[in-house]
């Protein structure tokens, strides 16, 4: 008799089982319930089917609905699947490449005999998805050769799969997965059957072109993308969070409210137009305030640095392809030759200003009783992204970070985390995001220093965390994320969820002790030594330009009132009253009102739809009777009604509801 395999369960309980044995076996052992809810297994922390024998002694743990994350992942797997199979079986001569999940869906590049897919295709691919769901097809593993899996391909017509697995390597362990006739490679897992999925829960969302392996120099595919969940609840969520985003995009909010445009002549940078930069310019007052308030002094570094120093901080080695890199030489003017000799030293726009800030540091002798050292910029970066990875002003090449490091003793550490965690929890509680999660994204692979210098660093940022007065709430959904820190340190991230729920990551800390070294940045000790300080490096917004659009997102452009470009329109009835409105206007901007008017000829319906569709807070509408009284009437934006006051009184109020939430603060004692 074989030996019997040890299969540990989560509670602790050791299970012995028969080579051969399966997760299913096991699951149809403890009970008919777990056995039916049961989707894959966790074989010691690795995902695997439910139907693949165990190899020997194990830990398992039975994958259901309720680990969302793994069902989630299998779901929109195995419905890449589904709708390969289907889109062959629509329209025969269709080559097959890859098809993955993706972090809410799933798409397949596919290869059309006669002509690109189009959103007219979907609605039919997804009835023929939802036959083969319900047919119940089995997903079978098997191990095929190289060879096998090349003369499957040339055979089918597939040149794209037989060109890839030509590439495989000889004596890897190779695997298809079958539902029915269907197949493709893949290394899996999947669910038991396609019966597994709801008909319900996905839908076909739309059509792009995609090069064969990203590469343009090859053929085009058309891209089928899809969403995929767990049932037709969590679908139906996910939809209307994307009508909601789609009426929420910056870029559509943006042009109707005026604020910026991005045109191919400036490929990744911003033209920011003057409602847009009023915008800009209260956001960089409030966060220059906050700052002067916490004792950070404002410094400004160069663009344009040597390449030399880059190399010396270690950006050079691992970043510099996201760097533009620009010669020091002067270009020829003469009509023969080159512009550019190639001989001239290199140097870069600056993708950070933390060399910078350290060059700075290292003016002058540093006691230990100068530091805490705390120095801000809000420095002008550029980084090459690629054209294709550039988002509206959310992904740009040229981008302004809400930038500081902080240079301290180790002693000093921990309590400077801290005072930075208490002082991001009020900026983004002014800012309207009451809701956001800490992470701590620990030691990557490729990194620089020791694993006890890692220790003591992430040791250092979870005591701040703790030790700092953030919420409960907000302290419950600490999570760690192994191997996410930078090359030099770890880091705190801060993920804002916004108004329809989508996160974002936006502050961060980093605690580094490496780059101090590389540069030779030191302070006089109180023994007289000379030592390293610790570089924390930190952002609350991260860079403008992306909290910007975050900002007009989550406030789908209905921005606080003291953030709001346009504060209020005075809108005229009738011209009688121009002179009244002019007056008006006049009183708010002595006020400190931004304030426009509009004493166009127009209907006053007319007006005030049109200064809705632009987002403006307070329409102040004015008449003959206004006029004589000395009133305005009121109306708020997304208000059918309206409220008649004094303009004093008036005044008084929007002045007070207009005024930064640090200013209306009581000034400590």
């Amino acid at each position: 008799m074989s030996a019997m395999f040890r299969i540990t369960l989560p509670d602790g309980s050791v299970r012995e089982v028969a080579p051969g044995t399966t997760p299913a076996d096991v699951a149809a052992a403890i009970g008919p319930g777990l056995a039916k809810a049961a989707l894959a297994a966790r074989i010691d922390g690795q995902v695997r089917d439910l139907s693949r024998p165990f190899d020997g002694d194990t830990a398992l743990a039975l994958v259901t609905a309720r680990d969302e994350a793994d069902a989630l992942e299998l779901v929109r797997h195995d419905l890449a699947h589904v709708m390969a199979e289907a889109v062959q079986h629509l329209f025969p001569g269709t080559q097959i490449t890859f098809g993955p999940a993706t972090d809410d869906g799933f798409y397949y590049d596919f290869a059309p005999k006669d002509r690109p897919f189009t959103e007219d295709d979907l609605p039919a691919i997804e009835a023929e998805m939802r036959a083969i769901i319900a047919r119940n097809e089995p997903f079978v593993r098997e191990v095929w050769s190289r060879q096998q899996l090349i003369d499957r391909w040339t055979e089918q017509g597939e040149t794209f799969k037989a060109e890839w697995a030509a590439e495989l390597p000889e004596g890897e362990e190779l695997t298809i997965y079958r539902q029915g006739q269907w197949l493709d490679m893949c290394r899996g897992p999947h669910m038991v059957s396609t019966g597994k999925l709801d008909p319900q829960a996905f839908k076909l969302t739309r059509v792009s072109g995609a090069y064969w392996r990203g590469d343009q120099k090859n053929a085009m595919l058309s891209r089928i993308y899809g969403t995929g969940w767990l049932n037709k609840k969590q679908l139906d969520q996910h939809l209307f969070r994307l009508e909601e985003a789609a009426k929420r995009d910056h870029r559509k909010i943006g042009q109707e409210m005026d604020l910026f445009h991005l045109q191919s002549e400036a490929q990744g940078s911003v033209f920011w137009h003057p409602k847009g930069f009023v915008l800009w310019r209260q956001m960089e007052a409030y966060m220059r305030r906050r700052l002067d308030a916490a004792d950070y002094e404002e410094v400004k570094t160069p663009q344009l640095m040597d390449a030399r120093q880059w190399e010396q901080s270690g950006h050079w080695g691992k970043y510099r392809e996201n760097m533009f890199v620009v010669p020091d030489e002067i270009p020829n003017t003469e009509d023969e030759g080159a512009v550019l000799s190639g001989e001239g030293d290199l140097m870069a726009l600056k993708p950070m200003n933390c060399p910078a800030h350290v060059l700075i540091f290292k003016q002058g002798i540093k006691s230990y009783r100068d530091l805490p050292i705390r120095m801000a910029e809000f420095g002008c970066c550029h980084r090459n992204e690629p054209h294709g990875a550039l988002h509206g002003i959310m992904r740009v090449r040229q981008f302004t970070q809400d930038d500081a490091h902080i240079f301290v003793r180790e002693d000093q550490l921990v309590g400077e985390v801290r005072k930075f965690c208490e002082l991001l929890d009020s900026v983004y509680k002014d800012l309207g995001f009451e809701d956001y999660a800490v992470k701590l994204a620990l030691r990557p692979d490729k990194r620089f220093g020791d694993d006890a210098m890692w220790d003591k660093a992430e040791a250092e940022l979870r005591e701040a965390v703790k030790q700092s007065t953030l919420s409960d709430t907000i302290k419950d959904k600490f999570e760690e994320l192994p191997g996410e820190g930078a090359f030099y340190a770890p880091k705190l991230e801060f993920h804002l969820t916004d108004a329809i729920g989508r996160t974002w990551q936006v502050g961060t800390i980093q605690s580094d002790r490496v780059l101090p070294d590389r540069l030779d940045a030191s302070y006089v000790g109180e023994d007289g030594n000379r030592h390293r300080p610790v570089m924390l490096h930190r952002a609350i917004l991260g860079t403008f330009e992306r909290f910007i659009g975050i900002l007009i997102e989550h406030h789908a452009g209905r921005f606080p009132l003291w953030l709001s470009p346009v504060q209020a329109v005075v809108a005229t009835i009738v011209s009688d009253a121009d002179d009244y409105a002019r007056d008006v206007v006049a009183r708010l901007k002595a006020a400190g009102i931004r304030v426009e008017s509009d004493l166009r000829n127009e209907k006053i319906n007319y007006k005030v739809r049109e200064h809705s569709l632009a987002k403006v807070p307070n329409l102040l509408v004015v008449g003959k009777r206004e006029a004589e009284e000395g009133k305005v009437a009121l109306r708020r934006l997304g208000s059918q009604g309206q409220t008649m006051l004094t303009l004093d009184e008036a005044i008084a109020m929007l002045t007070e509801q207009a005024t930064p939430p640090d200013l209306l603060r009581p000034v400590p004692a």
